[in-house]
């Protein structure tokens, strides 16, 4: 049996407030087509299909067609819910989707109840784990004293195995969305901790042929038969340097064969680039950035009027631009700069920086209230001594 490892898919995401969908809707072809080139049996998606519990009606158009391509491509999908998705959106339909080949695992109280697929070799059991939150799941797990993400998965775990236990020579695949001790973070993922540790240990799955695992957005290896397949899209630019994939994992009558990564194509590449407006809009060095996801860091000496607009000339998809001070933060330098200077030329280069220069009338009423704010303090000071000398 082959089997094709994604998760997070996050559809209906926004970029920086850019939509997603129809990069979304190329990479979910794009894994149509893997499934039907390597002849993927299965695939499996363990959780945040989508990346809010109300998807919009795009985002679950987006979905569906993508769900529709890979059972056209001639695979079976089991998918969970994730930290993002509502199970019981997600799960609406769940069993009149399945008899259509696509198992939407979001109930916890059937997390111990596989789906079990047959090849020449005998049964593979698929067992989907939907997102655990300790706080809502440990009384139907029937561990109310349970307050850890790793406590709630053990007694998932428990249950699995018991059932294991009555499939003798079954083969075994667990989907999982949580942070397995061991894994790293990109910085686009939701923390799933609320009150409690959001770690699990990796010891948490012994004994299953593989493990499948979501939350974690870059593709990772945590032992032979525990792997992240990361997002298939990149999330934010701390994954610039990321390649997203897929796993092909391949099946024997023994259980696990053989794992092999295979990459997904870059929809659309991301790209940091710091320098003056005028250096981002005319260097040659920037043109391979021209059809990237685009922030941009301005060093200009003055803040640059508009300057998303004349990016997006060159860089029509920027999407977040800053501008640094060269000297660097100014806020370090602050006594020097204003040492020697009266109250009122502080006031007046502080009102010109945020937000013009102030007329006369306004530096007036400025004068008035710092003169104000002087004879008050004085007469404090006044009362303050005052009361010394009649305690003295």
């Amino acid at each position: 049996m082959r089997i094709l490892h994604t998760s997070d898919w996050h559809i209906g995401r926004t970029f920086h407030g850019v939509d997603l969908l129809a990069d979304q809707a190329r990479v979910l072809s794009a894994v149509a087509e893997l499934v039907a080139t390597e002849s993927v049996d299965v695939v499996v998606v363990p959780g945040d299909i989508y990346d809010r519990s109300i998807p919009n009606a795009d985002a679950i158009g987006v979905c569906n067609r993508g769900f529709e391509a890979i059972r056209a491509a001639g695979a079976t999908i089991i998918a969970t819910s994730g930290n993002h998705d509502s199970p019981a959106r997600l799960g609406a339909g769940a069993s009149f989707a399945a008899v259509g080949g696509l198992h939407l695992c979001t109930r916890v109280a059937d997390a111990h109840r596989p789906i079990v697929l047959s090849d020449d070799d005998g049964d593979v059991a698929f067992y989907g784990i939907p997102y655990l939150e300790p706080e809502i799941t440990r009384a139907e797990l029937e561990v109310p004293q349970a307050h850890s993400h790793a406590e709630i998965l053990d007694a998932a775990m428990a249950r699995i195995r018991a059932d294991i236990a009555t499939r003798p020579g079954a083969r075994t695949v667990v989907l999982a969305h949580a942070f397995v001790i061991g894994g790293e973070a990109t910085g686009s993922e939701r923390s799933i901790s609320v009150g409690g540790v959001e770690t699990v240990s990796m010891s948490a799955f012994d004994g299953i042929d593989y493990v499948a695992l979501g939350h974690l957005h870059s593709p990772q290896t945590l032992s032979e038969s525990v792997r992240y397949s990361g997002s298939p899209l990149p999330y934010s630019f701390g994954e610039s340097s990321h390649r997203k994939a897929a796993w092909i994992v391949d099946f024997d009558a023994k259980g696990l064969a053989a794992v092999h990564r295979h990459e997904l194509p870059l929809v659309r590449g991301l790209s940091r680039l710091t320098g003056t407006i005028e250096s981002l809009l005319t260097d040659i060095e920037y043109a391979a950035a021209e059809a990237h996801y685009v922030s941009a860091t301005l060093t200009d000496t003055t803040r640059p009027v508009d300057p998303m607009r004349k990016l997006r000339e060159r860089f029509p998809h920027a999407v977040h631009v800053e501008w640094a001070r060269p000297e660097g933060n100014p806020e370090l330098h602050y006594r020097e700069r204003v040492h020697g200077r009266r109250d009122t030329e502080v006031a007046a280069s502080f009102l010109t920086d945020v937000r013009g220069t102030p007329s006369k009338g306004e530096m007036a009423w400025v004068e008035r209230a710092l003169a104000a704010a002087v004879r008050e303090t004085d007469s404090e000071r006044s009362e303050s001594v005052g009361a010394t000398e009649l305690t003295a």
